[in-house]
């Protein structure tokens, strides 16, 4: 067997990445068929080599190339939004109507052995002598060494997405034989320890690597604080309570610490990341001019995010992500108050007015504004229904429309011209400071019987973001207080960068949870609300504006059941092949 022929493992991946143009920094021109010693007794080919493992990174863009069945947000697999595409496999996910042998992302498991597999060809075939060692300036310093440092931490963030999906995982640091089932039929290792694992991976790297890049030849590639970052995750996962049911506050502890060894350093480098300043175009603007990202995946140069997220009354578009009220509700007003708080100024029929500007950063609501002034394109969006020949533009077409009454405005770039939808660069953000902050907060929290200044400073730094700053966290928060504030922070900053689906069940969210008990508890829609899906009905007479907001029915269900849909299944095939691994509980 040529160890070196590496495919695809999911047919439908292999499409998506085709459906637009890439471009990056990183030069990914890279012939698989080549054996391995022609491969790594060339300088050139082992660089192809090793960007060629990039591919297998984590791609929320891609997904808008498969309009048929992916072609929205993965937060529509959770409260925080729904698809309108009947076709689209988040809604029968979400009802649990998959087995282990027709789910339709498994994928994600062939995709990151994949590049654990890559990685481990790479690190057993790179040669010193065709990749010096040499001391240098700048970012090519012990080149050897850097290289391989970068196939560890990447290594580790494929194990990292394993657990991430499936839990307990395989642990593999050799080239394994995929056609040598005895080889292959390995045990899985328990979540906590591999993510533990994960941590001590990017400790061998995270000072190898130049902490950030100074050339942007590199953009793209795994820095150092890229390792930072990934070790602050995964000790934060194995914290929590999926993989940490004695609640081991040591745990926690670890976890803080991570984090805080980012901040740290970061805070003594000369070119520190730091938050964006406009949360808006934190998402469009090009990411290698962004202090924010500290790893994001390829440029994919496409105005397909714009056609696939814009409301369907736009020419060509098709809006089937559908932000839900339950997410819309978690978005406090501009004076720090929740809609339902006393003195919040809130008015359920003027609802959108002085809220938290990332709401307007990340959400299309009746009456947003959007599309260029100077193209005579701009105009107001409209999602009202007073009956069939009486609707709104955006409200429902042939190709698209909104259950909820709401689109996603996140990652659509408003310099786009409808009328020639010339590509625009977009790019998949794996690791943001944000993020780094939150999850210190987070970890820092749990380890307190109160929270200290450090918990309301990392937070309310992410709040006072430069455009648009949001107010303090009010003083005097108890712990558990701290905790929901925590969390829904992280709920509407990190909004459809594929963190809900992992935070609600690594805090364990669903546990109680009915819809019965939901839908009886309260009238909001606010972040209790995991499985009861709200929306608006917008209804216009004259210049009267009447929004009446309830349960949506089309696409909006909800079913989860415990403990199996806290993770996806093994792949059927896999366990036949290699019984060893076992299944996850609840799955066949």
């Amino acid at each position: 067997m040529n160890t070196n022929k590496i495919v695809m493992l999911m047919a439908w991946v292999t499409i998506i990445f085709g459906t637009f143009g890439c471009d990056s920094f990183l030069d990914k021109e890279y012939d698989a068929s080549l054996s391995d010693e022609k491969v790594f007794s060339n300088s050139t080919l082992t660089r192809q080599f090793l960007t060629d493992i990039y591919t297998n990174l984590p791609d929320g863009i891609g997904v808008y190339g498969d309009p048929q069945f992916l072609g929205a947000s993965r937060d529509a697999m959770t409260d925080n939004a729904t698809s309108y595409w009947g076709l689209h496999f988040y809604n029968k996910i979400n009802t649990d109507s998959y087995t282990s042998t027709n789910h339709p992302l498994l994928g994600f498991w062939g995709i990151n052995f994949n590049g654990i597999r890559k990685c481990n060809q790479f690190l057993k075939n790179i040669d010193p002598k065709v990749i010096p060692n040499e001391t240098t300036e700048g970012d090519n310093n012990k080149l050897y060494d850097r290289y391989k440092a970068e196939a560890i931490l990447l290594r580790a963030i494929f194990h990292f997405e394993l657990v991430a999906y499936f839990g307990d995982a395989p642990i593999l640091t050799e080239v394994l034989d995929m056609d040598n089932q005895a080889q292959m039929n390995l045990p899985r290792q328990k979540s906590y320890d591999v993510l533990k694992w994960v941590a001590d991976q990017c400790d061998l790297v995270k000072d190898v690597l130049p902490f950030r890049y100074a050339s942007e030849g590199n953009w793209g590639r795994v820095n150092g604080a890229s390792a930072y970052a990934l070790k602050s995750r995964a000790l934060l996962y194995r914290a929590s309570a999926l993989n940490n049911s004695t609640n081991d506050l040591n745990w926690w502890q670890e976890a803080a610490q991570a984090a805080k060894s980012l901040i740290d350093k970061n805070s003594s480098f000369g070119n520190p990341f730091s938050l964006y300043p406009d949360y808006q175009k934190c998402f469009v603007d090009p990411p290698y001019q962004n202090n924010e990202i500290i790893l994001s995946r390829s440029i994919w140069n496409t105005s397909i995010i714009e056609t696939s997220l814009l409301p369907e009354g736009f020419a060509g578009c098709s809006g089937r992500t559908n932000p839900t009220q339950n997410l819309v509700d978690s978005y406090e007003m501009a004076n720090g108050k929740f809609i339902y708080e006393t003195g919040s100024g809130y008015n359920p029929q003027n609802p959108y007015v002085n809220r938290d500007p990332r709401f307007h950063a990340t959400i299309f609501h009746h009456g947003s504004v959007w599309g260029r002034a100077d193209r005579s394109e701009q105009r107001s969006i409209d999602v009202h229904f007073n009956s069939a020949s009486d609707k709104g533009a955006d409200y429902r077409g042939s190709l698209g429309g909104t259950f909820t009454g709401y689109y996603l405005k996140k990652y659509v770039n408003p310099d786009l011209v409808m009328s020639d939808k010339k590509p625009l660069p977009h790019a998949w953000v794996i690791y943001r400071y944000a993020e780094v902050l939150l999850n210190y907060a987070e970890a820092l929290n749990e380890t307190l019987s109160a929270p200290n200044q450090l918990v309301y400073d990392a937070v309310n730094l992410v709040r006072h973001r430069g455009i648009g700053q949001m107010p303090p966290l009010p003083a005097g928060l108890s712990k558990d207080q701290m905790r929901k504030r925590i969390r829904n922070e992280r709920r509407v900053e990190l909004a459809f960068e594929d963190h809900r689906f992992f935070d609600v069940r690594r805090w364990k969210a669903f546990e109680g949870v009915t819809y019965n008990n939901e839908k009886n508890s309260s009238n909001t829609f606010f972040n209790d609300k995991l499985l009861f899906i709200g929306g608006v009905q917008v209804r216009v007479a004259g210049s009267l504006v009447r929004y009446t907001f309830g349960e949506v029915t089309e696409q909006g269900q909800r079913v989860f059941n415990s403990p199996k849909n806290y993770l996806f299944p093994i792949p059927y095939n896999e366990t036949k092949k290699a019984p060893n691994l076992g299944q996850n509980d609840g799955w066949q």
